[in-house]
């Protein structure tokens, strides 16, 4: 039976989540054993209830399941069990999703289930990478260790896209501040002088015509702004759900010089560092790149792994089903492979491969800036430039009528 329901902390703070129990007596004793008071207990939960809508934009973030791993890795250690380490760290968690998911899973390890199968429950927020390394820490004995991995395999990836994020702050301020001021120019200026070059009925040029169109029609219909922008925004949300769409976003990123340098690092070191993750914990090398396939962002990048995987199960070497995609992955992949399977440490050599490309990917994103910065100058300089000639060619004819 499923209960929603309030309890009290030790501290006497309040606390809501959904929880399964046989009655309202274990759930009183279960949240005993957290150290919570049960307050009151209502019938149902979240089954066949109907959510909030803001629940759609709930999500649990990389940097939570980050913080959730390593704490887990240190109770773990000092001799915790799972049942009880999951119960601190669901009342220490701020994030609704996540609470409930923690624990969720801790209900289900105290009726018999083991902590993996727990986590396949929770696939929106424990992906098949983390489910098959704690599956393989259960078999192996190595829990500790796997939880250790996974936490740097965490580190290492949010590092990563932090440094890309950054790196793209500063262009997409840059844009959008030459955007807003060219829709206020629109609105704002070009009317005025629409309304001028009226009054004086002088003949005006196809451009100056374009800019004036667009300025009235924005100046008219100014509350279409906002609708358009979202409009594009779930367009291409919706581009990037569908398997065609997503390619042709991928192949055009791929196309833009500085920003292919850094999808093929970033996907590089994501999928080096993933593989060596998975082999350290056992996992086998078929399995792990079936998994690997599933977590990389770009198509092109999965769709040689995927075809790669179809090799190696033909007894083919990684390094030589790899090599048909040097487009994508780097020779230096290629080649750093070849020398972990000659020396059977595969392993080691990806993650010594993983953090060449992060360094990569940290290089050039430093020099990001001053790359984008003059391509800038240069499309504001042509818009404004065309602006410009487009609202004072017809100033120039007419001073030529009069003289």
């Amino acid at each position: 039976m499923r209960f929603k329901y309030t309890a009290k902390t030790k501290q006497g703070k309040d606390e809501e989540g959904t929880i399964e129990a046989k009655d309202k007596f274990s759930l009183a004793k279960s949240l005993r054993e957290r150290g919570l008071v049960l307050v009151s207990a209502k019938e149902g939960g979240e089954k066949g209830k109907l959510r909030s809508p803001f629940s759609l934009f709930s999500r649990v973030s990389l940097v939570d399941k980050m913080f959730f791993t390593r704490n887990l890795k240190v109770m773990v250690s000092a001799g915790l069990p799972f049942s009880k380490a999951l119960g601190t760290l669901a009342v220490q968690t701020q994030n609704r999703k996540m609470k409930n998911a923690l624990l969720n899973i801790k209900d289900s390890i105290d009726k018999g289930k083991s902590f993996s199968d727990s986590l396949a429950d929770h696939k929106d927020i424990f992906d098949e990478l983390f489910q098959n390394m704690i599956k393989v820490g259960e078999e192996g004995g190595t829990i500790e260790e796997v939880l250790k991995i996974l936490t740097k395999q965490m580190e290492k990836e949010h590092d990563l896209k932090s440094k890309i994020t950054n790196a793209l702050i500063y262009p997409a301020v840059i844009i959008l501040a030459m955007l807003g001021i060219g829709v206020m120019m629109l609105i704002v200026v070009v009317p005025k002088l629409a309304d001028t070059f009226k009054e004086l009925n002088i003949q005006l040029p196809l451009a100056t015509r374009l800019v004036i169109g667009l300025g009235t029609f924005l100046a008219t219909y100014w509350y279409l702004i906002p609708v358009i922008l979202f409009s594009l925004f779930l367009l291409f949300r919706f581009l990037l759900k569908t398997k065609g769409g997503k390619k042709v976003i991928d192949a055009f990123t791929l196309k833009i010089p500085v920003v292919s340098k850094i999808v093929k690092s970033s996907n590089s070191a994501y999928m080096a560092r993933t593989l060596s993750s998975l082999l350290a914990s056992g996992v086998s090398l078929v399995k792990s790149l079936e998994i690997v396939s599933g977590t990389l962002s770009n198509s092109y990048f999965r769709e040689a792994i995927v075809q790669s995987v179809e090799k190696v199960k033909k007894g083919e070497k990684l390094s030589q089903a790899l090599s048909l995609f040097t487009k994508f992955y780097p020779l230096i992949v290629i080649q750093m492979l070849e020398v972990g399977e000659e020396t059977g440490q595969t392993s080691e050599i990806l993650s010594k491969t993983a953090s060449f490309f992060e360094d990569e990917v940290t290089n050039t994103t430093k020099n990001l800036a001053s790359v984008i910065e003059p391509v800038l100058m240069i499309i504001i300089g042509g818009v404004i430039g065309f602006f410009a000639v487009s609202m004072i060619q017809p100033m120039y004819s007419m001073l030529g009528a009069i003289q």
